[in-house]
C-alpha cells in the first residue's frame, strides 16, 4: 500500500515538534498491510532518514548468543544496531522480535529508552485508541499480548 501524501506530509511536519519531547518517539500503529511500511519508506525517501529492520539486524546479532544469554543482552544489542545508524532520526520496521517471550523484554520501554537521543519513527502491529489511550499488541491469550495504557509517546493509528 502506498502512503497518501497527506500521511507523509503531516508526518514530516511532526517530527520536528517530536525532538523537543522527553520520549522523541513516534509509533505508527495499524494491522499488517495498513501501509506502516510503506509510510516508513517514503518518510526515508524524502527526509534521507535510515531504515532499519529491526528483526534482521537483531537477530543476526543474537545467533551467536545462548538462550540464557539473549534476554541480558538485547537491550544493548538493539542500543548497538540503532546507534549505528547515521542522523538524529531513525526509521524503525519490523519490531515483532522484540515481543519474543524467550527475549523477556518490554518492547514499548526499550524503544522509549532508545528514544531519549535520538527521534525514532517505528512501525507497530497493534492497535491504539485515542479515546482511551490504550496501545495495544497481539490479541488477548495471545504470548505476544502487550498492553499500554496512556502510554508516553506519539501513536499516530493507520486503518
Amino acid at each position: 500500500m502506498r502512503p497518501t501524501l497527506v500521511g507523509i506530509v503531516e508526518l514530516e511536519q511532526l517530527l520536528p515538534g517530536v525532538a523537543h519531547q522527553y520520549y522523541r518517539l513516534v509509533v505508527l500503529v495499524g494491522p499488517p498491510g495498513s501501509g506502516k511500511t510503506s509510510l516508513l519508506n517514503e518518510l526515508c525517501r524524502r527526509q534521507g532518514i535510515p531504515y532499519l529492520n529491526v528483526n534482521l539486524a537483531l537477530s543476526q546479532r543474537l545467533l551467536d548468543l545462548t538462550g540464557k544469554e539473549r534476554p541480558l543482552r538485547v537491550r544493548r544489542l538493539l542500543e548497538n544496531v540503532v546507534g549505528e545508524q547515521p542522523g538524529e532520526v531513525i526509521a524503525l520496521d519490523n519490531v515483532e522480535l522484540l515481543f519474543d517471550p524467550a527475549l523477556r523484554q518490554d518492547p514499548l520501554a526499550l524503544l522509549q529508552g532508545l528514544s531519549r537521543n535520538r527521534t525514532l519513527v517505528a512501525a507497530w502491529g497493534g492497535t491504539y485508541d485515542d479515546q482511551k489511550r490504550v496501545l495495544t499488541y497481539a490479541e488477548p491469550g495471545h504470548p505476544e499480548y502487550r498492553r499500554y495504557e496512556r502510554p508516553d509517546g506519539v501513536f499516530i493509528s493507520l486503518p
